[in-house]
């Protein structure tokens, strides 16, 4: 099919937008690619399409579980064959998983880029009928960039096995220096192709506000604009506080951060979505994935740590190209706050290690094992148990993913699994031996289809409901079930995930770099630096400002920040006092005459700005206003 059939028959458009069919073509041509495209421009569509257009199956190389699992529910909405695999899954599941990419008819394999380097991955490559390699957030492989991961620096490996299979690279955010490290570093070949949309986008109306009274500002923000609305806050606490101010405000309003449990994530997200609650107080584990046009404003109550992190939240709102608001409110105390930030994201070495040892023991990992083993994982709950700093916690664990000896995944829901393990033959005969368990068994059978050849997604509720039992009496059956080796069960999660990708060193054993600390300490405090340039600067265009930091340079104002509207309005002010004081002048040169005859005279509306003029021009001995109120030219 061609590209155009593709793109009707699958998402019902008859046209691309900006850049999509171009980028489409180079990769269609075998040139490797990097594509530099807003928040909300259509980066999916640059892999998928051509994925499709050709035989073999794509690798969508990604940093988050959740984005895998959006892009991959998204593709199976539409009949498309995908596979995923990420640090939730268990090793039979990747197995299967991969098994199914090098044999089965799929068209799409997501993988968490730690995955690239497992010996069962590796054990396939050259297998596997690759079509194009699709690298998101390619940002994610430069040191310069605002999320590190080293893993991403493994991509470059596996071109040594597939030469001659095209890299396409997406990114919303890259500096001019970032943008240079992922064609570096993902080995471009000569003749690849560079496109990059404007990152100006002329509906949004960029504004920092100053202002000790956040919260009151808001609300009248709020009320000036209608529509819905995403507060961005640093902490989970913040977030519940604010949103009741705001309905003891009347403002309908909901909190979201990922502490939530899953279903309640999912009600709450839906209620904001469907605009049954107007505005979400959220951290920024909010807004990843979600595709809500009219978003009227982002308002940013802490500052984010960089312009990246900025640029593309503040890109959730007007995505349906009316005018939208991202605002940031700040103070003198958010600008100490962010500076200090620096002191927790960047511990020494010593407490890097002993992070690193408190884990082992945390899961009960003895030294040299553990390789390859996931495990669920509150950060709240190791800290507390270890006596920790959990920002430190948090930074350490970074450092130690940086390094290469685990990977940390976000929160995310992942539904049960089920597969079966034996024949027909020997369930019958074990329905036999157990008939306490031919309900459950049998039930299993007729609502999941596909499941001695692969795991598939199970529901307990919906099981519990089959056959009037609770939850808890089904999720038991299962699990004994699989002790009777008759099944594989995978409880449902909705936690991070903590993965050893090397089996665990001794303390003494553990090697961290300070130098690379370093390095990335300099990097972080000027990226936080041009925050706050941004957000403090109140004499300059902030979409100058923004699409300089990007390497678009350019010396002509936005004209749509809240810098250029003051600017039009002064200057629009200005030919309004010229416009009225050569209207008075006019007038006098005539006769003389009474205030109220003159504001009745001036075409101009507002009483107020005709008497400033008057006193402005009293002051300036143009003309005379006697004590009745009778006007004179000098």
């Amino acid at each position: 099919m061609s590209i155009k059939s593709l793109l009707k028959e699958y998402w019902g458009y008859e046209t691309f937008r900006p850049m999509q069919e171009e980028i489409i073509q180079s990769v269609l041509a075998g040139h490797d690619t990097l594509a530099l495209m807003p928040t909300s421009g259509g980066k999916s569509l640059c892999y998928q399409i051509p994925a499709l257009a050709m035989d073999g199956i794509c690798l969508v190389i990604s940093p988050l579980i959740a984005l895998i699992k959006d892009q991959a529910e998204y593709l199976e909405s539409k009949g498309i064959k995908v596979l995923t695999v990420h640090s939730g899954m268990s090793f039979r599941e990747i197995d299967i998983a991969l098994d199914n990419a090098v044999y089965g008819k799929f068209k799409f394999l997501f993988l968490s880029p730690e995955r690239l380097e497992t010996d069962i991955f590796k054990a396939r490559l050259e297998k596997m009928p690759f079509n194009l390699i699709s690298v998101d957030e390619a940002h994610c492989i430069s040191e310069w960039g605002y999320d590190f991961r080293p893993s991403y620096l493994k991509i470059a490996e596996i071109r040594n096995f597939l030469p001659n299979i095209p890299i396409l690279a997406l990114t919303a955010t890259a500096t001019p220096n970032v943008k240079n490290d992922i064609i570096k570093k993902l080995n471009f070949r000569k003749g690849y192709a560079h496109f990059q949309m404007s990152f100006d986008r002329d509906n949004l109306v960029y504004a920092a506000l100053h202002d000790e009274d956040k919260r009151h500002r808001i609300v009248q923000l709020l009320n000036d604009i209608p529509g819905s609305s995403i507060i961005y806050v640093r902490n989970r606490r913040m977030c519940k506080e604010l949103a009741e101010y705001f309905q003891r405000n009347q403002i309908s309003a909901d909190y979201y951060h990922g502490g939530l449990g899953a279903q309640e994530r999912s009600i709450k997200q839906n209620k904001w979505k469907n605009n049954n609650c107007r505005v979400m107080v959220a951290t920024n584990a909010f807004g990843m994935g979600i595709d809500k046009a009219d978003v009227r404003s982002v308002i940013h109550f802490d500052l984010p740590e960089s312009l990246e992190a900025y640029y593309q939240e503040a890109g959730r709102s007007g995505r349906d190209g009316k005018r939208a608001f991202p605002i940031i409110i700040c103070t003198p105390a958010d600008i100490a706050l962010l500076e200090q930030r620096v002191a927790d994201h960047f511990p020494d070495g010593e407490d890097v290690k002993n992070t690193y040892h408190a884990l082992g023991n945390y899961f009960q990992i003895p030294e040299g094992s553990g390789a390859g083993e996931s495990f669920n994982f509150s950060i709240s709950e190791f800290s507390e148990r270890y006596n920790l700093n959990t920002s430190k916690v948090f930074a350490s664990l970074k450092f130690l993913e940086q390094a290469g000896y685990l990977s940390l995944s976000e929160a995310v829901f992942i539904p049960s699994r089920m597969m079966m393990k034996v024949n027909h033959g020997e369930i019958y005969n074990f329905q036999l031996e157990q008939p306490n368990y031919e309900g459950i068994i049998k039930t299993l059978l007729r609502s999941y289809g596909g499941c001695f050849e692969n795991y598939v997604k199970i529901e307990e509720k919906f099981i519990a409901n089959r056959l009037d039992l609770s939850i808890s009496q089904v999720i038991t059956s299962l699990k004994q079930l699989k002790r009777l080796n008759l099944i594989d069960y995978i409880p449902r999660t909705d936690e991070p995930q903590i993965s050893f990708l090397i089996e665990r060193l001794s303390k003494e054993n553990l090697l961290i770099n300070n130098q690379h600390i370093k390095e990335r300490k300099i990097i972080y405090q000027e990226k936080i630096k041009s925050m706050i340039n941004y957000a403090m600067t109140s004499g300059k265009c902030r979409g100058k400002l923004l699409l300089n930091y990007f390497g678009e340079e350019t010396d002509k104002d936005c004209g749509h920040c809240d810098y250029c509207l003051k600017k039009e309005k002064k200057s629009s002010g200005e030919k309004n006092h010229e416009m009225i004081q050569t209207q008075i002048l006019q007038l006098l040169l005539q006769e003389d005459w009474y205030l109220d005859e003159l504001f009745s005279k001036i075409n101009f509306m507002e009483k107020e700005i005709i008497l400033d003029n008057i006193r402005w021009m009293q002051d300036h001995d143009i003309i005379s206003v006697t004590e009745e109120g009778l006007v004179k030219k000098r």
